[in-house]
């Protein structure tokens, strides 16, 4: 299973949506995907992680530790509203309740494609050839130096293989 069906199962499952998995990963594929029917996984955690505040969130979902919690708020502002009410709209629901799944989603899709803090390319994540490794570059400089600055670097991973 690959991180967009994953990410369509935990979705199906969450809202308890009653479209089938095709349209919940194409509508998921729109909102987090790379253009070509994947979700970039790498590319949802910098996103996240370049978002004012959020590197210590994202750490965690990339440790081996537990994952701390995403709210549908920060999902909006990172994502976008508009975003989010189009995604709703293409799996039938309110923009409330689809941003509460994702806020439940995108931590474990992450944590699932991620060990010691390196995002795995063989999860489904897309990315290329560094012998299954996807990596995250500037914006995981960012969280190195978060982390660096708060005196810090939890799970023992480093998030840049390089």
């Amino acid at each position: 299973m690959n991180i967009l069906e994953a990410g369509a199962q935990i979705l199906q499952e969450q809202l308890g949506l009653n479209v089938d998995t095709q349209t919940v990963q194409s509508a998921l594929s729109a909102l987090l995907g790379d253009g070509q029917g994947n979700i970039d996984i790498a590319a949802l955690a910098s996103q996240f992680a370049a978002s004012g505040g959020l590197a210590d969130m994202v750490n965690s979902w990339l440790g081996d530790g537990g994952n701390a919690p995403l709210s549908t708020d920060t999902v909006m502002d990172v994502l976008g509203r508009g975003n989010v009410n189009d995604f709703a709209s293409r799996l039938g629901t309110d923009a409330g309740s689809a941003a509460g799944g994702l806020a439940e989603m995108i931590p474990g899709l992450i944590d699932q494609a991620s060990s010691g803090g390196s995002l795995l390319e063989s999860a489904g994540g897309g990315g290329g050839g560094s012998g299954g490794l996807v990596f995250i570059e500037a914006p995981a400089i960012e969280i190195r130096g978060a982390l660096a600055a708060n005196g810090g670097g939890g799970g023992g991973g480093s998030y840049y293989n390089g």
